[in-house]
């Protein structure tokens, strides 16, 4: 199978979007307000964290916001001194920032980044654990969520949702790992 074909492909899943558990997107986006645009999206690994992050871009843009990113990753766990120097500097009240990552920082770093942000319009953060920021939401997956996604992606050539499940165990709810394995599997049929 050409990996265009791949319904697990990259492309394919980036066309997946966040759903929220237990909460719809206005009670979020309300959340969200009354916590003055300060706050974190907990939860662990594939748990949908970043998704959510770049879904909130739109509604930030729909408020009158400009959305400024900021990404840590392991792989890349810190900032050059004067790119975070100029980013900060450029910041103003009209500006919400997007940091996917937060909880690779240090604690030094990220108190100064915290106060240097304070002027601007807002802080969304992701983060592994609780306790950067007030948390907006607490990330997490189900079984139930997965076959969905599955659903949606492989249609009629989904798999039996009792290896679905399997798989979720397996990669411990990390749906994005999940997805990773759905794509090998396809891969060689």
């Amino acid at each position: 199978m050409k990996a265009r074909d791949n319904p697990f492909s990259t492309d394919c899943v980036l066309h997946i979007r966040y759903r929220p558990l237990g909460i719809t997107w206005p009670e979020l986006l309300e959340r969200l307000k009354a916590l003055a645009y300060r706050a974190a999206i907990v939860g662990p690994d594939g748990s949908g964290k970043t998704t959510l992050l770049e879904d909130l871009e739109p509604h930030f843009r729909a408020l009158g916001f400009t959305p400024k990113w900021l990404r840590l990753t392991e792989e890349d766990p810190t900032f050059r001194r004067e790119f975070l120097r100029r980013f900060l500097a450029g910041l103003n009240p009209r500006d919400v920032v997007l940091f996917d990552g937060a909880d690779l920082m240090g604690g030094w770093s990220w108190a100064r980044l915290k106060r240097q942000t304070a002027h601007a319009g807002g802080l969304i953060i992701t983060s592994h654990r609780a306790g950067l920021l007030p948390t907006l939401i607490e990330c997490r997956t189900t079984p139930q969520l997965l076959g969905e996604i599955v659903a949606q992606l492989a249609g009629d050539d989904a798999p039996p949702q009792e290896f679905i499940f399997q798989l979720y165990d397996k990669h411990m709810g990390n749906i994005r790992e999940t997805l990773r394995h759905m794509y090998d599997l396809w891969a060689h049929r």
